[in-house]
């Protein structure tokens, strides 16, 4: 099967996914840009089919990379594609000032997602040595129905676990512009200020994880509900356990005291929220990069966040 990065750079550290080429933490974003391979440009041409020797236009337009004449997506006539410097220039004022630095960037999905990722001059400290860094992560898609998307991204050092949270106020939205309006970004800067206020409740949910615990009936319960299997007729009707647990689950189960930084508030709903965090970031997956494309755009991104809220619901009754 075909690797989901096509193209990625990196500062510091090997990533935890292992891909992508070392690159120096100073560059600026354009240089990062450019040392990712994403220094090319789209444009939008006229779209058709040949039938009956003759070629009759759709109504729609081939979205085109224009180095390789790749065709990345179809789009209707009101589509407004963001040019990948625009994307990367948005750093600029903030690399400048020395508030981030750039540190990975790259494109997924044969061009069809372009990503880059800057970390913030912010980041904290928990139960004597677990540490989570914060970062800002821009996506760009070049494909029909997906939106400009700007997360923050808080990451936690031992053992590079990632989580995706909204800028926005309401949890269940990020800052996203879709491709029928210009992009404006004075409109996403305006939430940035959020991201410090979102570190802080994240530590304060962590800090409140760390310091209840679970019970090992508690602990299936809460992967049973974060990895559900409900198909399953066999487990149905019942007592939840080990047996019961799916596939991912057991997964997430079977590394709860031997993933990186167990020994961090050990016995305590940090460490079981970690232990899927873990799973879905390392082990689930066909291979590195199609775990690092559902960590931070599919379904996995989605799960961990799931995990995190439901993790909280059972530290409240614990």
């Amino acid at each position: 099967m075909a690797h989901m990065v096509e193209t990625m750079a990196y500062a510091g550290q090997v990533p935890w996914h292992g891909l992508g080429v070392p690159v120096s933490n100073d560059l600026t974003p354009v240089q990062m840009m450019e040392k990712a391979g994403l220094d090319w440009t789209v444009k939008e041409v006229e779209s058709y089919i040949f039938f009956n020797g003759k070629n009759k236009p759709t109504g729609l337009k081939s979205l085109v990379r224009e180095t390789d004449g790749k065709i990345l997506t179809n789009v209707g006539e009101n589509w407004k594609p963001v040019q990948n410097e625009t994307a990367f220039e948005f750093f600029s004022e903030f690399v400048m000032a020395g508030d981030m630095e750039m540190h990975t960037a790259g494109s997924l999905k044969d061009g069809q997602m372009v990503w880059a990722l800057a970390k913030v001059k912010s980041d904290f400290e928990l139960f004597g040595g677990d540490r989570v860094e914060s970062y800002l992560l821009f996506s760009n898609p070049h494909q029909y129905g997906k939106s400009i998307d700007v997360r923050f991204t808080p990451i936690r050092v031992v053992c590079n676990n990632t989580l995706t949270l909204s800028l926005d106020q309401k949890a269940e939205k990020s800052v996203r512009i879709g491709h029928r309006v210009e992009f404006d970004p004075s409109s996403v800067k305006e939430a940035l200020g959020i991201a410090a206020k979102k570190l802080n409740t994240y530590k304060d949910m962590a800090e409140f994880l760390g310091k209840k615990r679970f019970t090992t009936d508690s602990y299936i319960e809460y992967l049973n509900a974060v990895f559900p299997r409900t198909a399953d007729k066999k487990v149905q009707g019942k007592s939840l356990s080990i047996d019961t647990l799916s596939r991912n689950a057991k997964l997430a189960h079977d590394s709860l005291e031997s993933q990186p930084g167990a020994e961090f508030a050990e016995g305590s709903w940090w460490q079981a929220f970690n232990s899927v965090t873990f799973i879905t970031d390392h082990v689930q997956g066909r291979n590195s990069d199609n775990r690092l494309y559902s960590s931070w755009f599919g379904g996995n991104q989605v799960r961990k966040r799931d995990a995190l809220k439901t993790a909280i619901e059972f530290a409240e009754v614990a």
